[in-house]
């Protein structure tokens, strides 16, 4: 019995409209993931996520874990109680972080620094299924080896390896029957590798499927073969989940290869610093020429900062540095994605992703 069940609700060629159950709750795919690394979104609450229409929220074992420790956020009753949030949780487990600050790695895990005091730590695969247990999350992420792009062939295979040795060990690990448990695709953008590594991964039998290792420095045309390859490997009824991919086009060449779920930091990262994502590109709200503009961000967005806010006013908050704006815009951002993914479902349903995929395409290709 798996902790998760997919639902196909319709498909448009390879893409995919769905609802993925859990042991506490269902999200609709394809899904947008905002990113609450500490417990939070920066800038925004829990509240907020319900409001904006969130279903499922990402939380970094690798922060929490060393602030304010696992133990901690399972006695304040596992991340969702404690961060108020009622919607469901997923949990990366660390790996990501761990290796963009140079660990020392061996066979059997990594040994770390902590970026908040310096202390040594280590992730291996048990500890990390063990860690994410505490935290609680609806979903976990085994521990995997993310190569940066490029790197050579021979980084890539000891990566591969290093990712079906360490999914085959959570696997043994993972306990808790109601939390599920996804392995993840490593393999850079070699397509065999890539293949490779997803035939080794779903013969283990996991809850769902992340494709890592993309978005990494490569270029969109490098990405989306691999991607494909891997896709081609990846059982029909388990949720796809392509980690740390959020750009619009990105988004709908995924969705039209059969991706069911993202997560990404970029639309608070860019809000954050006054960049909105819209439905005609990137908008830069403190240029001057939005000074007296009466329009919202996005005429076409249906979020609350576009129906309250002009642009001018958005303006005039980073210009005094008032927090608000970056909560504003980031607020914006999220919206503006779930949004978008909503449109791609519907699309989905109806037959028209091709258009909406040119569409999308066509400003942010």
């Amino acid at each position: 019995m798996h902790p998760v069940r997919f639902e196909v609700v319709a498909t448009d060629g390879a893409a995919r409209s769905g609802v993925a159950h859990t042991a506490r709750g269902s999200y609709r795919t394809p899904c947008f993931m905002p990113v609450g690394t500490r417990g939070a979104i920066k800038y925004l609450s829990a509240a907020d996520y319900e409001r904006l229409g969130t279903e499922i929220v990402l939380g970094n074992t690798y922060h929490l874990m060393l602030r304010p420790g696992a133990e901690t956020v399972a006695a304040l009753g596992g991340l969702g109680r404690f961060a108020g949030w009622n919607g469901l949780t997923l949990t990366d487990s660390g790996g990501f972080q761990v290796f963009s600050l140079e660990p020392k790695v061996d066979d059997d895990g990594v040994t770390f620094r902590s970026t908040y005091d310096g202390s040594s730590h280590r992730l291996t695969p048990e500890i990390a299924v063990q860690t994410q247990e505490l935290l609680g999350a609806d979903i976990q992420m085994v521990l995997d080896v993310c190569p940066p792009l490029p790197s050579p062939p021979d980084v890539i295979r000891l990566a591969v390896e290093r990712t079906a040795a360490w999914a085959a060990r959570a696997k043994q690990q993972h306990q808790l029957p109601d939390q599920a448990l996804f392995g993840i695709v490593q393999g850079g953008v070699d397509e065999q590798m890539r293949t490779e590594s997803a035939r080794r991964a779903v013969e283990l039998g996991f809850d769902g499927y992340g494709i890592g290792g993309l978005s990494v420095g490569e270029t969109r045309g490098e990405m989306l073969p691999a991607l494909a390859a891997t896709l081609q490997h990846l059982p029909a009824d388990r949720p796809r989940y392509l980690m740390g991919v959020g750009d619009p086009a990105s988004l709908v060449e995924a969705v039209a290869l059969g991706v069911d779920q993202f997560d990404c930091v970029m639309q608070t990262r860019i809000g954050r610093h006054g960049t909105a994502l819209t439905s005609e590109g990137k908008l830069h709200i403190k240029n001057a020429k939005h000074a007296v503009a009466d329009e919202p961000l996005d005429a076409q967005c249906a979020c609350e900062v576009c129906g309250r806010h002009s642009r001018g006013y958005i303006r005039h908050l980073f210009q005094v540095g008032e927090p608000t704006a970056s909560r504003l815009v980031s607020l914006h951002n999220i919206s503006w994605t779930i949004q978008l993914m909503a449109r791609m479902r519907a699309a989905i349903e109806a037959g028209t992703l091709a258009k909406l995929r040119r569409e999308v395409l066509a400003v942010w290709g």
